[in-house]
C-alpha cells in the first residue's frame, strides 16, 4: 500500500485537518507540535520529538549527483530517506528505484505525485506532499486513495452448485457503503479468488446493506493491502480490507465488526484458464458473486454456464506472502 505523508512544518492547521479527514498516513512537524497534531486526530507523527524521529528514524538526503545514489540505497535499509534534489529530475527517482531503494520523495501537487507514484510502472511506495495549498491537497488525496491499486479479473465459467451441509459463514461488516459492482474478493485458495458482491441490492424480504459483504466460510482467504491475504476469520474491528469493484479497481476500506454465525453453506465450483477454483459461500438468496458487466447474481439463482469474475495469481503464499513455491489447495 503507497504511503503519503504530509508536511506542516511550519505549523499549518488547515493543512493537518485536510490531512487527517483526507486519509494521509503521517504529518511531518517541527519539534514540540506531534501533540497539537494528536489533538487533532490520532495519526503518525514524523518530528525530532515525534513517532518517528528525524535523525533517528527518518532522514532528509539532497541528492546532488548521480554519486550519491549508493549511499543513499545503503542508507535504506536502516531508515526512512526524504529525498530532495537540488536540480529536480525525475532520473535519480528512477535510478534508485530500479536499485531497489526504498526513498520517500516530495512532491508539492497532484500532478507530481502521480508521476512519482507511476515511475518505472512500479514507482515509489512513499511520498510527502509539501504544500500549503489546502484544496491541491484535499484533491491529491482524494485522487490518490481512490487510485492506489488495481486488480486483473478475469471471467469464470461455473461449473456445479453443491449444497455442503452448515457451517460457520463471516459476514465482513465494513465502514464503507459499497455501490454495486463493488465487494470482497474471498475464495478456498489464495491463488483463486471469486469476486463476492455487497449486499448493496434491493430485495422484498431484506433490506439492503451496503456496508456488508457475506463473504464466506470462516477458512476462506481474502484479499488485504500490501499485496496480502488473509483468513477471514482472523479479521477484527480495525483491519484494512481491500474493496474490489468489477473493473478491478481496489480501494482500502476498514472492518467494523465481523459476524460468525452457523448457516447452511454451499460449494461454488468454476473453471476459469483452465484452472479449476472453488468458494464456499452461505446458501442464501441475498448472497450474490458478480457478473463481467458489475452486475450481482445470486448464489440460489446459478446455474452451469453462468459467468462470474475471479481473481488468479501464479505464486503461492505462506502466511498470506507471495512466494515462489509450488502449493496445491484442492
Amino acid at each position: 500500500m503507497k504511503k503519503i505523508w504530509v508536511k506542516a512544518d511550519p505549523w499549518n492547521k488547515e493543512i493537518v485537518t485536510t490531512a487527517l479527514e483526507g486519509g494521509a498516513d503521517g504529518i511531518l512537524v517541527a519539534k514540540g507540535y506531534s501533540e497539537k497534531v494528536k489533538q487533532l486526530g490520532k495519526i503518525e507523527t514524523i518530528s525530532e520529538d515525534g513517532d518517528l524521529k528525524i535523525g533517528e528514524d527518518v532522514t532528509f538526503f539532497t541528492i546532488k549527483s548521480g554519486d550519491d545514489e549508493d549511499e543513499i540505497t545503503k542508507l535504506c535499509q536502516d531508515k526512512k530517506i526524504i529525498l530532495q534534489c537540488s536540480d529536480w529530475t525525475i532520473i535519480p527517482l528512477e535510478n534508485l528505484i530500479a536499485k531497489g531503494a526504498d526513498v520517500v520523495a516530495q512532491v508539492e501537487n497532484l500532478n507530481d505525485a502521480e508521476i512519482a507514484f507511476g515511475i518505472l510502472e512500479k514507482g515509489v511506495n512513499h511520498i510527502l506532499f509539501n504544500t500549503t495549498d489546502a484544496m491541491e491537497l484535499k484533491k491529491a488525496l482524494t485522487k490518490l486513495r481512490m487510485a492506489e491499486e488495481t486488480t486483473p479479473l478475469q471471467e469464470a465459467e461455473i461449473m456445479e452448485i453443491t449444497p455442503v451441509g452448515m457451517g460457520d459463514r463471516v459476514c465482513v461488516d465494513t465502514c464503507t457503503s459499497m455501490i454495486p459492482g463493488e465487494g470482497m474478493l474471498v475464495g478456498n485458495s489464495s491463488s483463486a479468488l471469486f469476486l463476492v458482491h455487497a449486499e448493496s441490492v434491493s430485495n422484498p424480504y431484506v433490506a439492503p446493506r451496503p456496508f456488508r459483504i457475506n463473504a464466506g466460510a470462516v477458512h476462506a482467504y481474502t484479499r488485504v493491502p500490501g499485496g496480502k491475504t488473509r483468513y477471514l476469520s482472523e479479521l477484527s474491528a480495525g483491519d484494512p480490507i481491500l474493496i474490489t469493484d468489477f473493473k478491478g479497481k481496489t480501494v482500502q476500506g476498514t472492518v467494523g465488526r465481523l459476524k460468525i454465525e452457523k448457516r447452511p453453506l454451499m460449494l461454488v465450483k468454476a473453471r476459469s484458464q483452465g484452472k479449476e477454483i472453488t468458494t464456499i459461500l452461505q446458501n442464501a438468496e441475498t448472497i450474490r458473486l458478480t457478473s463481467p458487466d458489475g452486475s450481482p447474481v445470486s448464489v440460489v439463482a446459478l446455474k452451469s454456464g453462468d459467468k462470474v469474475l475471479v481473481a488468479l495469481e501464479e505464486q503461492g503464499r505462506h502466511f498470506g506472502h507471495k512466494i515462489d513455491e509450488t502449493i496445491t489447495e484442492k
